[in-house]
C-alpha cells in the first residue's frame, strides 16, 4: 500500500509579513497531482493543518478546496489536529466527511478506532493520534503520570489493544503530532514543553509498522519506520537549508517499508542568510545568485550603517529581515538581548533570570517544580479557554 505523508501546512501563515496563501495553494495543487499521478492509496496529514486555532477565511477556503479535490480524485485522506489547530473546529463535520473518504481524527476518544483500508495483501489499520496536551487528556486516557511520554504511551496502549483484536497479519500505521527524541527542531515550531520535558522516545510507538509524524518542520528519518515529513514551505530563516518534501511510502505485505521516496515540494522563493559588513554584502559578486531570494541579512559593522535596509533592497529586492551583530572586542558582555535569548525555551530564560538576580544561585528542585508548574498552568488555562470558546 502506498501513502503520501505530509504535515505542518500552517495554512494562513505568513513569512515575515509576506503572505503565503498563493504558495500554499501551489503546494496543495502539487499534493493532489502527486496523489493522483503516483497512484497513492491514502494521504496522511500529521497535524498543524492551520496556523492558528481560529484560521482566516481565505485559509479555510483553501483547505475546503483541497478536501474537495482529494475526495473527487478518490484518494482517502487521514488527518489529525496539531498543536496549532483547534481540534473542535477542525473536527466539525468529521462524520459526514468520512463518508467522502476524508477521515478527520481530532478527538482523543477515537484513538483506538482506526480507518481500515484494504489492498491485495489484506487490511491496513490507520490510527490517528491528534496532538495530546498532557494536562487536558491525562485522565481521559488513563495515563499514570503527566507529561507527553505518559499520555502518548497511554494512547499507544489503546492502539495496540485494538490491533490485537484484528486478523493476524493486519498492518498498522499511526499518525502523531509530537516532538520525538532524535528530531532536529527549527525556530518556527511552537514550544510544547511540559514539566521541562518535550521530547518522547521513538520506542513509545513500538508495535506498529509505520509512524507518520508531524510537528518538526524538517524532513527527518528517525528510524526506517518513524519519519517526519516536515513542513511543505519554510516558515523561518532557520529552515534556509531544508529541502521541503513529502514522503512517498510503500508498505509491503509483511508491514515492511519497501520504499521511501522524498517528493520535492514547489519552492515559491529560495531563502538566503547573508552575514558581513554592509559594503561587502553589496559588492561581493558571489551574492549575485541570491538576488531573487528572500534575504535575512546580519550586519557586523562596528557602527550601524546609514539606511541599511534601503541600500540592501537596491541589490536584494526581497530582503525581509535585518539583524545587527556588531563586531566588538568583548562580544560576551555586549551581546544583544535577542541574541542571548536565541534558542532558549521560556523555562530556561526564567531559570537564567532567577540565577542572575541571585548572583549565581540557581533554583533548588522544589523551586524548579513550582516554576515549571506555573508554566504548565498557563498553557492549560490558555488551552481550556480556547476549548470552551469553541463550544
Amino acid at each position: 500500500m502506498r501513502f503520501l505523508h505530509t504535515s505542518d501546512w500552517h495554512l494562513g501563515r505568513s513569512f515575515h509579513r509576506v503572505g503565503l496563501l498563493d504558495a500554499q495553494a501551489a503546494f496543495l495543487d502539487h499534493l493532489v497531482a502527486t496523489a493522483r499521478d503516483r497512484e497513492v492509496d491514502a494521504v496522511l496529514v500529521a497535524g498543524d493543518v492551520y496556523d492558528r486555532a481560529v484560521p482566516s477565511l481565505p485559509a479555510v477556503e483553501l483547505f475546503d478546496r483541497a478536501l474537495h479535490r482529494l475526495a473527487e480524485a478518490g484518494v482517502p485522506t487521514v488527518m489529525i489536529s496539531g498543536n496549532h489547530d483547534s481540534a473542535r473546529r477542525l473536527g466539525v463535520g468529521a462524520g459526514l466527511l468520512g463518508r467522502a473518504g476524508i477521515h478527520l481524527r481530532t478527538d482523543p476518544a477515537g484513538i483506538g478506532t482506526p480507518v481500515v483500508l484494504t489492498d491485495a495483501h489484506g487490511e491496513v489499520a490507520l490510527y490517528g493520534l491528534p496532538y495530546l496536551e498532557p494536562a487536558l487528556v491525562r485522565e481521559q486516557l488513563g495515563a499514570e503520570r503527566s507529561g507527553h511520554e505518559a499520555v502518548l504511551g497511554a494512547a499507544m496502549d489503546r492502539v495496540r489493544a485494538d490491533l490485537a483484536t484484528r486478523p493476524a497479519g493486519t498492518r498498522s500505521v499511526v499518525l502523531a503530532h509530537a516532538f520525538v527524541a532524535g528530531g532536529a527542531p527549527s525556530d518556527s515550531e511552537r514550544d510544547i514543553t511540559v514539566g521541562g520535558v518535550s521530547a518522547v522516545p521513538a520506542g513509545v510507538f513500538d508495535g506498529v509498522d509505520y509512524v507518520a509524524l508531524g510537528h518538526l518542520h524538517g524532513s527527518q528519518t528517525l528510524t526506517p519506520r518513524v519519519r517526519y515529513s516536515g513542513s511543505p514551505l519554510a516558515y523561518s530563516f532557520s529552515e534556509a537549508d531544508h529541502r521541503k518534501t513529502t514522503w512517498l511510502i510503500d508498505l509491503g505485505a509483511g508491514g515492511e517499508v519497501t520504499a521511501a521516496e522524498r517528493v520535492d515540494c514547489p519552492v515559491p522563493r529560495p531563502l538566503a542568510r547573508l552575514r558581513g559588513h554592509l559594503d561587502d554584502l553589496l559588492a561581493d559578486p558571489a551574492h549575485d545568485r541570491h538576488r531573487d531570494a528572500w534575504i535575512e541579512a546580519t550586519l557586523t559593522d562596528p557602527v550601524r550603517p546609514h539606511d541599511p535596509m534601503t541600500r540592501l533592497l537596491e541589490r536584494f529586492p526581497h530582503t525581509l529581515n535585518l539583524v545587527f551583530e556588531p563586531e566588538r572586542a568583548d562580544t560576551g558582555s555586549l551581546a544583544s538581548y535577542a541574541q542571548r535569548l536565541k534558542g532558549r525555551s521560556d523555562r530556561q530564560i526564567a531559570e537564567d533570570f532567577v540565577t542572575h538576580v541571585r548572583a549565581g544561585g540557581g533554583l533548588d528542585p522544589a523551586e524548579r517544580t513550582v516554576l515549571y508548574g506555573a508554566f504548565d498552568d498557563v498553557r492549560v488555562d490558555a488551552a481550556t479557554t480556547e476549548r470552551e470558546g469553541n463550544r
